[in-house]
C-alpha cells in the first residue's frame, strides 16, 4: 500500500503520485500534509533543501482549490526565477488529473505582458519571485486581495537576498483572513518578524533539530594558503573522479573567473550566475542535468533553482558572508535519503567560521588534506581499472579485432595491460612530477584541533593506509565506513582515520600494530555475497586525519606548473575572450581519459575527433585532434568523460 493514501489526499493526486513514481512521504510531508489538509490554520515548516517541502505544501493547495472558480487563490513565492520555474512544473505535474486548475509562473527576465495574459485568462495558482510581484501589483495587473493561500517557499532565502520590504507590501495586498505556509531551513529574526506579523498562532513542524544540517551529508574542510585555492579544487576534482558538484563563489566575477580556468583546464565545466541571460541559465542548467557538465560553478543566488539528482559534492571554494547560507549550498547535495559531501576550501584566517557553521549546523567537519600527487594518480589507477572493467563492449568492434590483433600480438598480457593503463596514467605522473605539494602548507607553521587556539600535534609519519573495493556505491560515505572497519575490526574510536570514499573504492589507515589483524579479518568477510578484498597501498596517506598530525607522500620539489589540458579537451579561446563558459557559447565536454563524466561520445574511443553535434550556443570551433597513443611531447590533462 502507498504511504501516500494515508495522508487524506485525494484519489486524482494519488494517481498523479503514482505516475511521479513518489512511493514514500518524505518526513516534511508526512506531518505537513495531513494538518494542512484538516484545519485551515498558518504553519511554519523547518525543513532543510531537499526534503521534498513543494510536495508537502503543493498537495493540499491543490486539494484545497477551487477549480470551478478561475480567480487566483493561492500565491507561491520563491526566492528565484529558477526555483519559481521549477515550482510551477512541479504544481502542473502534481495536478494534470485536476480538470480545470491553470498554474502560471511570474518571474522577471521574461515577458510581463505575457504573465499578465495568462493571469487574466484565469490562474487559480501564480508562483512568483517578489520583484516580479510587486511589480505586477504597482502596474495593476494583478489581484491578490482575494487570495485563500500564501506559501512562502525558502523564506530565509527571499530575506537573505534583500526582499524583506517586497514580502512585507505583497502580504500586506492579501486578505488577513488567509492561511500562510511559511517554508524554511531556518529561523533568522526576520523570518520570525514576518511570522510574527503576518501569521495568527501557526503550527510549527521541525524536520531534524531547527537549523540543523543533513545528516546524509558529511562536511569536511581542507585549510590550504590563499594562493592554492584553485590548485586545491583541481586536486579534490582528480581525486574524485566521479565528482558531479556544485562550486559556489561569493561572487559573479569570481564564478565567472573559476570556471574559466577550469575549462582551460580541460575540465567540464560552467559558470551560472545572474549575469547570464535566462536562455544562458536555462542552456547551462540543461547540460549540466544532462550530465555534460560535471563541475557547475556558481553564486548563491544563481543555484536557488537547482534541482538535481544525485549531486556527488558540494565544494564551497569560498565561505558564504552569511554564514546561515551554508545550509543552502550543502542541501544541493545529499537529497532523497542519497549520501553526498560538501566541502570547504578555507584558509587560516576563515577557520573560525567553520566552527561557527559547526555550531549552526550541530555537526562536526572533518578536517582533510590535500591528496597529494601520488594519492591522485593511485586513485585515477584504479578509476580506470574498474571503467574497464564494467564497460559494456559494442560488438562493431569485433570486425577490427584482426587488424588490432596483429598490432598487440607480441605483447604479452601483463604488457598489455601495463600500455593500456599507462596512456592515461603517463599524463597524470607526468604533471603531478612536475607541482610542489600544497598540503600541509596553510597555516606556515602550526595546526589548529578544534579552531579554537589549540595547537594540532603533528603526527607525519608510520601509519599503514589500505585499498579497499567497497565504496559509496555500497552506500558507505566516510562516516559510515570508519564506524563499519571500527566495528568489523573490533578496534577503538582513532585506530581507523583518514578514511577516503570513492565510487567502487575506498582508502583509510590505521597504526601498524593493526596491519596482520586488518588483512586476516577484511579478507574473509562478506558484504552482501560480495567478498571484501583489502591490500596494503604503496601511498601512506601521510598520518592521521581525525584531529592528528598530517603529512603528504606528495613528489615534492618543482615549482608551480600550470596544468596540461586533457586529452580531447575544449577548442582553444578565440582571441581575446575569456574562456569558460561564456555568454556567447557552451562548450560541450567530450568524453575520454580518465574518470569523470560526460554524455557526448567520441570517435576512435580514447583518441579521435569528437563527434558530438555542436547544438545552440556550443563552441563554433571544431575540437582539437587528440594526440596518437603514448604521445606525450604536448602534455596534456587526462579528459573526464
Amino acid at each position: 500500500m502507498n504511504k501516500f493514501e494515508q495522508l487524506g489526499l485525494s484519489e486524482s493526486l494519488l494517481k498523479a503520485i503514482l505516475d511521479l513514481g513518489f512511493e514514500n512521504p518524505t518526513e516534511v510531508q508526512e506531518k505537513a500534509i495531513p494538518l494542512l489538509l484538516e484545519k485551515d490554520t498558518d504553519m511554519v515548516a523547518l525543513a532543510q533543501t531537499g526534503t521534498g517541502k513543494t510536495a508537502a505544501f503543493g498537495f493540499p493547495v491543490i486539494q484545497k482549490i477551487d477549480a470551478n472558480n478561475r480567480n487566483t487563490q493561492a500565491l507561491i513565492l520563491s526566492p528565484t526565477r529558477e526555483l519559481c520555474l521549477q515550482i510551477t512544473n512541479e504544481i502542473k505535474n502534481y495536478s494534470k488529473y485536476e480538470k480545470g486548475i491553470n498554474v502560471v509562473a511570474v518571474y522577471g527576465g521574461a515577458s510581463i505582458t505575457d504573465q499578465a495574459r495568462e493571469i487574466k485568462r484565469g490562474a487559480q495558482i501564480i508562483v512568483a519571485t517578489p520583484g516580479r510581484m510587486q511589480d505586477m501589483i504597482n502596474r495593476g495587473l494583478v489581484n491578490i486581495s482575494q487570495i485563500n493561500f500564501c506559501i512562502l517557499d525558502e523564506a530565509d532565502e527571499m530575506l537573505n537576498m534583500g526582499f524583506y520590504e517586497d514580502i512585507v507590501n505583497i502580504l500586506s495586498t492579501t486578505p488577513d483572513e488567509k492561511n500562510t505556509w511559511l517554508f524554511s531551513a531556518t529561523m533568522p529574526a526576520e523570518v520570525a518578524r514576518i511570522g510574527k506579523q503576518f501569521m495568527k498562532d501557526p503550527i510549527e513542524i521541525t524536520v531534524g533539530a531547527k537549523n540543523s544540517g543533513s545528516a546524509t551529508v558529511s562536511h569536511e574542510f581542507y585549510l590550504v594558503n590563499a594562493r592554492d585555492r584553485y590548485e586545491a579544487l583541481k586536486r579534490l576534482a582528480d581525486a574524485n573522479p566521479d565528482i558531479f558538484s556544485v562550486v559556489f563563489c561569493r561572487t559573479k566575477r569570481d564564478t565567472q573567473a573559476v570556471a574559466e580556468k577550469l575549462v582551460e583546464d580541460g575540465y567540464s565545466a560552467a559558470a551560472l550566475h545572474g549575469d547570464l541571460s535566462q536562455a544562458q541559465r536555462d542552456g547551462v542548467m540543461k547540460s549540466f542535468r544532462g550530465r555534460q557538465i560535471q563541475m557547475l560553478v556558481a553564486t548563491d543566488v544563481a543555484a536557488r533553482g537547482i534541482d538535481v539528482d544525485n549531486i556527488t559534492h558540494v565544494v564551497n571554494y569560498q565561505l558564504p558572508d552569511e554564514i546561515e547560507t551554508y545550509n543552502h549550498r550543502s542541501g544541493r547535495t545529499g537529497r532523497a535519503g542519497k549520501l553526498g559531501t560538501s566541502i570547504v576550501i578555507v584558509t587560516k584566517s576563515e577557520l573560525r567560521k567553520i566552527s561557527s557553521i559547526e555550531r549552526i549546523i550541530k555537526q562536526k567537519f572533518e578536517e582533510k588534506t590535500i591528496p597529494s600527487g601520488i594519492e591522485i594518480c593511485e586513485i585515477q589507477l584504479l578509476h580506470l581499472a574498474n571503467k574497464i572493467k564494467d564497460v559494456e563492449v559494442d560488438h562493431e568492434i569485433d570486425n577490427y579485432l584482426p587488424a588490432i590483433n596483429n598490432v598487440l600480438e607480441a605483447l604479452s598480457k601483463e604488457e598489455l595491460i601495463k600500455k593500456m593503463v599507462s596512456v592515461e596514467f603517463n599524463r597524470f605522473i607526468n604533471y603531478y612530477k612536475k607541482t610542489r605539494d600544497i598540503s600541509n602548507q596553510a597555516s606556515g607553521s602550526e595546526r589548529r584541533d578544534d579552531r579554537d587556539g589549540a595547537p594540532r600535534e603533528n603526527n607525519n609519519g608510520g601509519a599503514t593506509r589500505y585499498f579497499v573495493n567497497i565504496g559509496s556505491r555500497d552506500n558507505f560515505d566516510w562516516m559510515s565506513l570508519k564506524d563499519y572497519l571500527k566495528e568489523t575490526l573490533d578496534l577503538g574510536r582513532d585506530d581507523v582515520f583518514k578514511v577516503d570514499v570513492k565510487e567502487g573504492f575506498s582508502f583509510f589507515n590505521t597504526d601498524p600494530e593493526h596491519t596482520d589483524k586488518v588483512m586476516e579479518v577484511l579478507n574473509n568477510v562478506q558484504l552482501e555475497g560480495r567478498r571484501i578484498n583489502v591490500e596494503i597501498s604503496k601511498n601512506d596517506g601521510g598520518g592521521r586525519r581525525d584531529h592528528n598530525g598530517r603529512s603528504s607522500g606528495g613528489f615534492g620539489g618543482g615549482g608551480r606548473s600550470s596544468a596540461p589540458r586533457r586529452e580531447g579537451s575544449f577548442a582553444p579561446r578565440r582571441e581575446g575572450s575569456g574562456g569558460g563558459f561564456r555568454s556567447d557559447r557552451n562548450s560541450a565536454p567530450r568524453e575520454g581519459g580518465f574518470g569523470g563524466r560526460s554524455s557526448a561520445p567520441r570517435e576512435g574511443g580514447f583518441g579521435g575527433r569528437s563527434s558530438a553535434p555542436r547544438g545552440e550556443g556550443s563552441s563554433d570551433r571544431a575540437p582539437r585532434r587528440s594526440e596518437s597513443f603514448g604521445d606525450s611531447s604536448r602534455p596534456r590533462r587526462p579528459r573526464r568523460d
